[in-house]
């Protein structure tokens, strides 16, 4: 693992790893995350799990995520923010911790189709809160290491709320792209330096 990576300029890293389902992205970022780690005794590391269990599937995924994870990166702790990333950058990042969050998609997912009601319209919700995200990232004195997918590459879905959703995530993809220093583009697990 290349951990030049991690010098960019003087600002820390600021990584966006974008991909398909099943592309490599999470592993990519755990690799990243073990590289970061075994480079200096004082380095630490979190990944920010967005993800919520709310059927039988999805528990699953998620414990399998979760040994897998734990089988290539030991010391990578967690920290579940299935809606305030913003606020967990503001109060975690550090010039020495390295925060993984995986992943946007799923972010998103919880702000414009939540399993609970809300009194608030969530399109309007989720513009707040994407501000604010994008803030933080650029203010985050530490490296910080964004997983996402790219579901913009297939057909147009044929429901409205699903062809929001998709305009969404391409809208967030590209902030958080225009406000990272690297992009990388995951297909077959393999990375395409992208910026």
């Amino acid at each position: 693992m290349d951990k030049s990576i991690f010098q960019v300029d003087v600002a820390p890293l600021k990584l966006l790893l974008l991909g398909g389902q099943k592309s490599g992205k999470s592993r990519q970022a755990e690799l990243l995350a073990r590289a970061w780690l075994q480079a200096d005794a004082g380095h630490s590391a979190s990944l920010v799990a967005t993800g919520t269990a709310y059927d039988a599937e999805m528990q699953e995924r998620i414990a399998r995520h979760q040994r897998d994870r734990l089988a290539r990166v030991l010391q990578l702790a967690t920290v579940e923010a299935p809606r305030d990333v913003a606020q967990l950058l503001q109060a975690h990042s550090r010039p020495e911790h390295l925060l993984v969050v995986d992943c946007l998609t799923l972010w998103l997912t919880n702000w414009l189709m939540p399993m609970e009601p809300s009194e608030v319209e969530p399109a309007q919700a989720w513009q707040t809160q994407c501000d604010a995200f994008i803030a933080a990232l650029q203010a985050a004195p530490g490296p910080v290491i964004l997983v996402s997918n790219e579901i913009g590459l297939g057909v147009i879905p044929m429901g409205r709320e699903v062809r929001a959703f998709v305009d969404a995530l391409g809208l967030l993809n590209q902030r958080a792209a225009a406000a990272c220093n690297r992009v990388q583009l995951m297909a077959a697990g393999l990375p395409l330096q992208m910026k």
